[in-house]
């Protein structure tokens, strides 16, 4: 059956910034006083809730020895690090994403962006993008809108309800993550795919037992999804 609506990653999948996200959680990171390289950063970090992002890497790095008031702490400066960070460095489109939208909409396919970041900051990239409004995305969600972030399915459910599709087998997630993917799994996804252009490897997707692993979101269009469609 065809999908009704297609939910979609924004850094990495999305919005092309060249994982600026995961190198401000890495420098604020070090900036702490603790070690962590940026590969261990994109593995325990990428597509997270920020903050539990943080205290993810920190438990990793020290053995479970730094504290709630050391994650919180990181965060916050990587809150201001990104900040400035996205006012010196111009997010752009993933290369066919909006091209991925139109034809979605033809398809009658509704669209949605969800990510790990606070709203602020998912509206701060959305304006630099020109996409605040955009008529091709019918909703964005955050993890300030559910109780719980990704792994949970809680933001997939929130979309579902907001925009009246009831069956999960004809919603599909895409993300660069294993998270991503995770959360379409657990939401019951017809399609919990992951994605190369971001954070993590095709063999760190593979781990998460996606339905599919794309190069690029136009991939999207060669599966049984759209064959007929």
């Amino acid at each position: 059956m065809p999908l009704q609506l297609l939910i979609f990653d924004m850094a990495g999948t999305t919005i092309d910034e060249d994982n600026i996200v995961y190198k401000t959680v890495h420098r604020a990171i070090q900036r702490a006083g603790f070690y962590a390289t940026l590969e261990t950063v994109l593995l325990h970090a990428a597509g997270k809730e920020k903050l539990q992002a943080i205290r993810d890497v920190l438990e990793t790095v020290t053995a479970g020895k730094a504290t709630e008031a050391d994650a919180v702490a990181v965060h916050r400066d990587f809150t201001k690090l990104l900040d400035e960070a996205y006012a010196q460095n111009s997010a752009k489109p993933m290369l066919g994403a909006e091209l991925v939208f139109q034809k979605l909409q033809e398809k009658g396919v509704k669209v949605v962006l969800n990510t790990g970041y606070k709203r602020a900051i998912a509206e701060h990239l959305l304006q630099q993008l020109g996409w605040f409004g955009h008529p091709m995305i019918d909703l964005v969600v955050t993890a300030d809108d559910v109780m719980r972030s990704r792994p949970h399915p809680d933001m997939i459910f929130f979309a579902m309800e907001k925009l009246g599709v009831s069956d999960a087998s004809l919603v599909g997630k895409i993300g660069d993550s294993v998270v991503d993917i995770e959360e379409g799994l657990n939401a019951g996804c017809g399609m919990a795919a992951g994605i190369t252009t971001g954070a993590q490897t095709a063999e760190q997707l593979q781990a998460a037992n996606p339905t599919h692993v794309f190069n690029s979101l136009a991939e999207l269009f060669e599966t049984a999804y759209f064959a007929q469609n």
